[in-house]
């Protein structure tokens, strides 16, 4: 039987960069365990180190092949690397559909390699809830790259702006994902397109046709949206800062490792430009505001699922099934009595 950790053995250890603390540590932040908000709390002082980077796209462009590849290029570095892999849900066990030791088996291993699978479990933005909670995790465990990969479910990918610093969209040829791009609202999130899988026909038509539509776009203001609505933290508009960004279209075969030195250099040139502009700032702002919105949801759902335990819930029902009370009445209602709680 596995021996239960305390609060303070778990942050001692993740602090330490102990690998089955900080797996235990995230475990209890997925599962909720009482003790998390402990260990996140004492944590949170340790933050905000590391660089975010967040790597997006449809299914089949090959973003777990770039992950790896990029990886391996930090380690070469020296630096030390997070891999996040945020994986459809099991509809039978809640668990990660895709684990990360069968799509990133060349990583294994590697003392300097953390890799951690997290199931969406129903999150429509393919994010999952505790996400933002295990990046503290391995921001206070020392890691100075944590790549997020995203699953590619189309609009609500864009989510992944609210989570990183740097956000990497990954198109392939022949797949029509330029056209996917902008009906995903990919267009707007992305600070890096890399065209991976570069070796097959179509490429240089792929590549083309995002750089057409960059020019269309470029100069207008870069809004991050949350939940389909504009966020009230705006990104400052490239043309309007001194020596602003413009969004490169790389070409890649990760397979290979060919392109990756220069999707390197651009996610660098990015931070860069974060930091020397004043965007970081803003970006910082955008992201906890986002966190905390997605913190609050969370609390309010636990409190309504609370409220739908109460017995006044079968009352309610009863009463809507008897057309004795309208079902708009019976939300005003349980409203009123979560706000009194």
């Amino acid at each position: 039987m596995r021996k239960e950790r305390s609060g303070a053995e778990l942050i001692r250890g993740v602090l330490d960069g102990n690998r089955l603390a900080l797996a235990r540590a995230i475990s209890y932040v997925e599962d909720d365990h009482a003790g998390a908000r402990e260990i996140l709390d004492a944590l949170y002082p340790h933050t905000g180190r590391a660089h975010l980077i967040g790597v997006t796209g449809a299914p089949g462009t090959g973003k777990s092949t770039l992950v790896t590849a990029l990886t391996r290029s930090y380690r070469e570095r020296g630096e030390r690397v997070a891999v996040l892999a945020v994986d459809p849900s099991s509809p039978f066990t809640g668990g990660a559909l895709l684990g990360d030791r069968v799509r990133m088996t060349a990583l294994s291993g590697d003392p300097g390699v953390f890799i951690r699978s997290m199931a969406t479990r129903g999150h429509l933005g393919g994010l999952a809830a505790a996400t933002a909670d295990a990046l503290l995790l391995l921001d206070a465990a020392g890691f100075e790259r944590i790549l997020v990969e995203t699953v590619g479910v189309g609009q609500a990918e864009v989510e992944i702006a609210g989570t990183a610093h740097t956000t990497v969209v990954v198109e392939a040829p022949g797949l029509g994902d330029e056209v996917q791009a902008i009906k995903a609202g990919v267009m707007e999130i992305a600070d890096i397109f890399v065209v991976n899988k570069a070796d097959r026909p179509g490429v240089e038509r792929t590549v083309s046709a995002l750089e057409m539509m960059l020019e269309q776009k470029r100069g207008g203001p870069r809004t991050m949206r949350h939940h389909g609505r504009a966020m009230s933290v705006t990104l400052p508009d490239p043309a309007q800062v001194e020596n602003g960004w413009t969004i490169p279209v790389l070409k890649s075969v990760a397979t290979g490792g060919e392109g990756i030195p220069a999707v390197c250099e651009r996610i660098d040139a990015h931070r860069v430009w974060l930091q020397s502009s004043g965007a970081l700032t803003l970006r910082e702002n955008a992201r906890i505001l986002y966190t905390l919105e997605k913190m609050v949801d969370a609390a309010l759902r636990r409190r309504i699922g609370q409220t739908l335990l109460d017995a006044r819930m079968t009352e309610l029902v009863v009463a809507i099934r008897q057309r004795a009370l309208g079902p708009h009445e019976a939300v005003d209602q349980i409203v009123g009595q979560i706000i009194g709680l």
